[in-house]
């Protein structure tokens, strides 16, 4: 069986240092996703919250964040038990703005947990929507 992995990317009317700071300044991650009590920073441990619930939802640590270039932690949500998947974005400069790629990998396998892929499949786009989003609008 190989690894369950969800891949996305967008392209974003943003610099790098805007995307950047949509990936981890909790001002803006509060925008698109989860709101952490810190910066997401090099090593740290976090944990997000919901915007509106306040609920914990997510948590695990940094393990690389080079500004503006590429950003890895560690993932883990109460469905998910006690498992732990990565998260890797790279942030791409392009003509007219950025390309911003995302790699989940090392998740739960099997068909019984199918429907947490599915629910984070569709959840990735969700954020990711919102980000463009937001982030266009402040051009």
């Amino acid at each position: 069986m190989t690894d369950t992995v969800i891949q996305k990317s967008i392209y974003l009317n943003a610099t790098k240092e805007q995307v950047w700071a949509y990936l981890t300044d909790p001002d803006k991650l509060a925008i698109w996703f989860h709101v952490p009590k810190k910066p997401l920073s090099d090593g740290e441990e976090y944990e997000m919250f919901g915007a509106e619930s306040g609920n914990k939802l997510m948590w695990g640590k940094v393990l690389t964040a080079t500004p503006h270039d590429y950003l890895e932690y560690t993932f883990t949500i109460a469905p998910m038990g006690d498992a732990i998947s990565t998260v890797k974005w790279t942030l791409e400069e392009v003509a007219g703005g950025t390309h911003l790629s995302l790699e989940h990998s090392g998740l739960p396998q099997g068909a019984e947990a199918f429907g947490l892929t599915l629910a984070l499949d569709k959840g990735w786009d969700d954020h990711m929507g919102r980000m463009r989003a937001s982030l266009h609008e402040e051009e």
